[in-house]
Formats: structure tokens, C-alpha cells, sequence
């Protein structure tokens, strides 16, 4: 049982119905249900203070940073238009 160090809360996501049903399959074949795996990507993306995994754009085949970092790396890249990978992700999105 896992450790909580807070009250529990809900929170209320619209997901496509097969994405659901193919999340809750994989979850299932790992001992895990909806509720832990979510859990377990918050808390990663606490630990990694971002996203927990690489975002990668399958159409320009370029790694997206991760959006925890994004800001310190425009500022220490000037000649770099890190803004254009993330138009193209929320395009992807």
C-alpha cells in the first residue's frame, strides 16, 4: 500500500475511449490500475521536474526538449529557435 503524505483528490480528464481501453489493457498486464499509473507519471514528472520521457515529433524527426527545461535553453541558445520544435509538438498534439 502506498505511502500518501496528503489528502487524496480527483481529478477529471477527457481521453479518447480506445486510448483508454488500450492504457487500461497495458496497466492491467502490469499488476497496475488506471488510478496507480497515473500516479506513477505525476510523481515522476515531480522527480524529473517534466515530462517523465522523450517527446519526440515523428514528422521532423527532432527531440523535443523537455518542457521543465525549455526555458533555460533559449536562453542559452541564442542561435537556436527552440520555439519552432514546440509550435510543431502542440501542432502534433
Amino acid at each position: 500500500m502506498p505511502v500518501s503524505t496528503g489528502t487524496n483528490t480527483n481529478i477529471n480528464i477527457r481521453v479518447d475511449s480506445d486510448v483508454k481501453q488500450r492504457a487500461q489493457e497495458v496497466f492491467s498486464a502490469l499488476g497496475l490500475d488506471m488510478t496507480s499509473a497515473v500516479n506513477i507519471f505525476l510523481r515522476q514528472a515531480i522527480r524529473k521536474n517534466g515530462i517523465p520521457f522523450e517527446l519526440i515529433n515523428e514528422k521532423k524527426r527532432y527531440n523535443l526538449p523537455q518542457f521543465g527545461c525549455l526555458k533555460d535553453k533559449i536562453k542559452e541558445t541564442d542561435d537556436h529557435d527552440w520555439f519552432e520544435p514546440l509550435e510543431d509538438f502542440k501542432e502534433y498534439m
